[in-house]
């Protein structure tokens, strides 16, 4: 299960909403009716829903209006650190929430303009079902060039009209801002790429808005996620199943060539373009996982998984001697055991695995495999349609 920051997520994506302009402020006591000086004819502001208010849907909008005289302030609490954001209009006259509210909650919000301040509290509607999720990578890890933003959903989202509405409310930030798609892998998953692998030492912050966002009748985002990881160094290895050989690259430069032996005949490798991702440094290798219980019950090390079917670099000591000269494995990608420990620790999860020289293509959905598909192919997955450039991260 994919770990949860709360605090965090809430307090990063939304932060503590105060909007204060330029212009003169009321002179009075600052209570419901306002107070002495300003503009005599201004009124406080009008704020929708209107205090009391119970059962408001969670994607309706708080407004504030002021029919004369300037909004100066606007600040909305929710439960915990929950503080939604909005935007002023050109006049300042007008203010409303950019996203949804969270179902069954209550909220408080203050209005300050020329003519005095105003305050509603009011309740949401609890939701029939609530939507929640997780994502991958983990927060604060750090990660390959490869490696894909994916978005689990607790329940499907099948309307494209909802799956259009959810991708607007997922921003991607980064520290060096590029092209990127999300990619519906399913009704409940919804991944990122960059068009090309990520810039090493990326920084990378996702933000998505799902407090209140609509997905069916009475089904409603439950709380807005943020996770922030990091791109380490460009890890890229290429397999020649008819050489024989892995080539393992650092920023361009090769830094191991290691002999290896790849799946025989009828139990070909994959060819195409995979990912690191996972390393258990042991485990039991067993046929019956594959449809072939009684095959193999093989103890193994140093494993770098590479689909979620089961092939997995790892150490076959058993296997050195074809290794470097021939295929003879269940599929896997066998090394000798100084190789395969030593591409263990310098592997990281999202690293670029490349099988060529097989007759066997990757399937995509065997795992995280963003780039078993072109990205002409990748935009086409997206409810929207279009490709999206990373905003700047601060």
């Amino acid at each position: 299960m994919l770990r949860s920051r709360t605090a965090t997520a809430g307090a990063a994506v939304t932060g503590a909403l105060t909007l204060v302009l330029a212009g003169c402020s009321s002179g009075g006591d600052g209570g419901e009716n306002g107070g002495k000086g300003g503009d005599a004819k201004a009124a406080p502001p009008v704020i929708t829903p209107a205090n009391g208010t119970k059962q408001v849907a969670p994607d309706q909008p708080v407004t504030v209006r002021s029919d004369k005289g300037k909004i100066t302030k606007v600040t909305v609490t929710g439960p915990g650190d929950d503080r939604p954001e909005g935007a002023l209009s050109a006049d300042g006259r007008s203010w409303q929430t950019r996203w949804g509210l969270r179902p069954g909650a209550t909220y408080t919000v203050t209005a300050q303009g020329e003519g005095g301040t105003a305050t509603s509290t009011f309740t949401t509607l609890k939701a029939r079902r609530e939507l929640e999720a997780g994502m991958s990578p983990l927060e604060d890890e750090k990660v390959g060039v490869g490696m894909p933003v994916q978005l689990l959903l607790s329940l499907p989202v099948t309307a494209r009209q909802a799956r259009a509405e959810l991708e607007k409310r997922l921003e991607v930030r980064m520290s060096r801002p590029v092209q990127g798609a999300w990619y519906w892998i399913s009704d409940k998953e919804v991944d990122f790429r960059p068009r090309d692998y990520w810039p090493a030492g990326q920084k990378v912050q996702v933000v998505a808005r799902l407090a209140g966002l609509k997905v069916a009748e009475g089904t409603y985002g439950e709380k807005d996620r943020v996770l922030n990881f990091t791109v380490g160094p460009r890890h890229v290895t290429t397999i020649n199943a008819k050489k024989h050989e892995a080539v393992v690259t650092d920023g361009g430069k090769v830094v191991r060539r290691m002999k290896v032996s790849l799946g025989k005949p009828g139990d070909d490798s994959y060819t195409g373009v995979m990912i690191a991702q996972e390393k258990n440094p042991a485990m039991v290798m067993d046929s019956a996982t594959t449809g072939n219980p009684g095959e193999y019950r093989t103890p193994t090390k140093w494993n770098v998984r590479m689909t979620y079917s089961g092939t997995f670099i790892h150490s076959a000591p058993w296997s050195t001697g074809s290794q470097g000269s021939a295929n003879v494995s269940h599929g896997c990608v066998n090394a000798s055991p100084s190789d395969a420990k030593w591409f263990y620790d310098f592997t990281q999860r999202g690293d670029v695995i490349e099988v060529t020289g097989t007759t066997r293509r990757l399937r995509f959905g065997n795992g995280p495999t963003p780039w078993a598909k072109s990205w002409q192919d990748w935009l086409k997955g997206s409810a929207l349609g279009a490709p999206v450039t990373g905003t700047p991260l601060k």
